[in-house]
């Protein structure tokens, strides 16, 4: 694992950026940027269209590790080119972004409140190539919708699980269990999340870290412990659809909490603008974000 990248995620100021829509979430995403469905006649050119915009928000002035600490990337971003270099060597040799790769398959259908992740096809394949390409970590979502306790362990057990394998294959797993933002069992869910995270943290071995990526919780500095945890090397939190407004005012008031935004991040951003609007349109989001995650 490369130290300096190590010591960047764990103590530098600034957030994650969540460039990692797949199949079923990039129509929508690529809608919010003012391309619709008519745009595309195919997967592949839905993809194509993808990249480009992801390859928009890398090359531009103000993505810069300065600011953002590290980007997770879709599996097909990390084996495409960003401006003639592979896409993970680009970001941490030319924009001192630390690259994360999501490695989930999507989410099974629901059951005692909550999504698990479909069971995992080609988990070594894909550990095995993100490591070629010099990839720091890796991601994978879960969701919770009730405050059920053995969904809620459900999803803990193979999170947990899966994290052991990517640590084994020397990659830093994000574990992402996700509670709904809308649930009226939000904050009880969270109640059973906390623990159940203190829980297994407890369980691993000596000298083995972990990242969390959470919604942010309904009562303010809810996952200091977490945060504070020496078995926990950073806690970041996804936007969950708040608003890029609310969810950076909510995130400033969790201290140490960090932000790994995807549609929060990009919501104002347009296919049709100039260069220069498009650019100064994400300096404003990426400040913005910045600030609520340095509280």
């Amino acid at each position: 694992m490369n130290q300096e990248q190590r010591s960047k995620i764990a103590y530098g100021r600034g957030f994650l950026a969540a460039l990692d829509q797949s199949g079923g979430s990039t129509p929508k995403a690529l809608a919010q940027y003012g391309v619709p469905e008519s745009g595309y006649a195919t997967e592949d050119a839905m993809f194509d269209l993808m990249h480009e915009f992801r390859s928009r928000i890398i090359t531009a002035p103000a993505f810069g590790g300065g600011r953002v600490l590290g980007a997770i990337l879709f599996e097909q971003t990390m084996d495409r080119d960003v401006a003639g270099t592979a896409a993970a060597r680009y970001l941490w040799e030319r924009k001192q972004v630390v690259p994360f790769v999501k490695v989930d398959e999507g989410l099974a259908d629901e059951q005692d409140g909550v999504r698990l992740m479909r069971p995992f096809t080609k988990l070594d394949d894909l550990l095995a190539r993100a490591t070629r390409r010099h990839v720091f970590g890796t991601k994978m979502r879960s969701f919770i919708s009730r405050a059920d306790p053995a969904g809620v362990a459900a999803v803990l057990d193979q999170q947990f699980g899966y994290a052991e394998r990517i640590l084994d294959a020397g990659l830093m797993p994000i574990i992402e269990p996700e509670v709904d933002i809308h649930s009226e069992e939000k904050q009880q869910a969270e109640g059973l999340l906390r623990q159940g995270v203190l829980d297994r943290l407890a369980a691993m071995p000596d000298g083995r870290q972990v990242m969390l990526k959470l919604s942010i919780p309904t009562q303010d500095d809810f996952y200091a412990e977490l945060i504070e945890h020496p078995r926990v090397l950073r806690v970041v939190a996804l936007s969950g659809g708040y608003s890029q407004q609310e969810a950076d005012a909510r995130l400033a008031r969790n201290h140490g909490l960090i932000a790994s935004f995807s549609r929060a991040l990009s919501e104002d951003l347009r296919h049709q603008q100039t260069d220069d609007e498009f650019n100064r349109t994400l300096d404003t989001s990426i400040a913005g974000i910045y600030r609520a995650s340095t509280t």
